[in-house]
């Protein structure tokens, strides 16, 4: 599962250092605000996932051992973009102007990572009869975290697509938010781990 988020990482720090460039944005600025930004998206997804889960966790030292999993995205990107947004500030930089570079890269590493979920058979969705459905446990089940990968490619699609469209600063972020909701919101029907 590591490995797996590495790579989407790493794929959305080549997406972000072409889209930097035809912008004109410093890439070095983006690095920087990542070192900072990605250990605190980490602590948020952790957080997140024990805010929800509690009652499951009886020690200081249950909540910091993510080797058995419990990470929530929607904590990683709270996390990241309060940091980010705290990083742009400081160096007196436009937020919006960079955040609208990272966004589609972040959305095409969330689409990989969802892989993730298949090797760890976590993230699906209660008992289908659907020819696409996966095994668990000997049942065949909705594969939720395939409906999210693809969900999740086709937002990466359309923000690229919508760049060239962009109308003010910001605009990429609200589509991402906007899109990204949608598609979880159906997909956490149809999971049996939903937080």
């Amino acid at each position: 599962y590591g490995i797996i988020i590495a790579g989407g990482v790493l794929v959305a720090f080549f997406v972000s250092y072409i889209l930097a460039k035809k912008k004109g944005l410093d890439f070095d600025i983006i690095t920087d605000g990542f070192l900072w930004s990605f250990p605190f998206a980490i602590v948020g997804a952790r957080l997140y996932y024990v805010a929800f889960e509690y009652k499951n966790y009886h020690s200081f030292l249950d909540v910091i051992n993510i080797r058995n999993g419990g990470m929530a995205i929607h904590g990683g990107l709270i996390g990241g973009l309060v940091v980010a947004y705290i990083f742009t500030r400081i160096k007196k930089i436009n937020f919006f102007e960079y955040i609208d570079v990272i966004m589609p890269g972040i959305i095409l590493a969330q689409a990989i990572g969802r892989w993730g979920n298949y090797l760890n058979k976590e993230a699906h969705g209660g008992p289908t009869d659907l020819p696409w459905g996966i095994m668990v446990d000997g049942v065949k089940v909705h594969p939720t975290f395939l409906y999210e990968s693809i969900w999740d490619l086709g937002v990466f699609i359309f923000l690229m697509l919508f760049r060239k469209k962009q109308k003010y600063e910001g605009q990429i972020l609200v589509y991402y938010i906007t899109l990204y909701s949608i598609g979880r919101f159906f997909i956490e029907g149809l999971r049996t781990d939903s937080l």
